[in-house]
C-alpha cells in the first residue's frame, strides 16, 4: 500500500455533491488518519440531549451549547470528549491531536482536567473509514480538506459551521459557502 499523508487535525468539509445523509453539510475533525484508516467526529450535529443527562460529572465543563453532539454514524452508544487546552503541556487524561485540540479520556476524574480545559465538547459516536476508504472518497470529490482552527471544535453556533469554515477559505472554495440548501428551488 502506498504511504498515506496524514490529515490528522484537519477538517473534512462535505461537498454539496456528497449524497450520504449522515454527512450532509458535515464538518468532520480528523482525530486519526494513517494507512490503517481514519477516525473523526462531526462537529456540527448537536443533539437535544444535554451532557448532564448522560455524563453528569462532565456537564459543568462542557462548552455551549451544553449538549451531546452526534460524532458520526459509528458506535453511537460510545462517548468521546474533545477539548482545547492552551499551552505546550496537556494534563493527564488528555491526548493532543493537533495544536491545542485533543481527546479527553472520559474515565479521568473531571476535577483533574477541569482547571486546564479551555473548552470541552462531548460526542456520541464517530465517523470512521477503513484503509484507503477516505482516500477513495477524496478522489471522488466528496470532501474538501481544509485546515482546522481551535475554535472549530467548540463553535457556539455549530449549525453555521459548514458555511463559516468554507467562507474563510481562499478563492472559489469560499463561494461554495453560498450554495443553497436545495438547489432545485433556485
Amino acid at each position: 500500500m502506498t504511504e498515506v499523508s496524514s490529515l490528522t487535525g484537519r477538517l473534512l468539509v462535505a461537498t454539496p455533491a456528497l449524497a450520504d445523509p449522515n454527512f450532509d453539510r458535515a464538518v468532520v475533525l480528523l482525530l486519526d488518519h494513517d494507512d490503517e484508516g481514519s477516525l473523526g467526529v462531526v462537529l456540527n450535529r448537536p443533539t437535544p440531549v444535554t451532557v448532564g443527562d448522560v455524563l453528569a460529572s462532565w456537564a459543568d465543563l462542557a462548552g455551549e451549547p451544553g449538549v451531546v453532539f452526534q460524532g458520526g454514524p459509528v458506535s453511537l452508544d460510545a462517548a468521546l470528549g474533545i477539548a482545547v487546552i492552551p499551552g505546550d503541556e496537556g494534563p493527564l487524561g488528555w491526548r493532543r491531536v493537533h495544536g491545542a485540540i485533543g481527546v479527553v479520556d472520559l474515565e479521568t476524574p473531571p476535577e483533574l482536567l477541569g482547571p486546564a480545559l479551555g473548552s470541552l465538547r462531548i460526542f456520541a459516536g464517530y465517523a470512521g473509514w477503513g484503509p484507503g476508504q477516505l482516500e477513495a472518497e477524496l478522489g471522488d470529490g466528496a470532501w474538501y480538506v481544509v485546515d482546522s482552527e481551535p475554535g472549530d471544535a467548540s463553535s457556539p453556533t455549530p449549525e453555521t459551521l459548514w458555511r463559516q469554515v468554507l467562507r474563510r477559505q481562499r478563492g472559489e472554495l469560499a463561494m461554495v459557502a453560498t450554495y443553497p440548501d436545495d438547489p432545485s428551488l433556485n
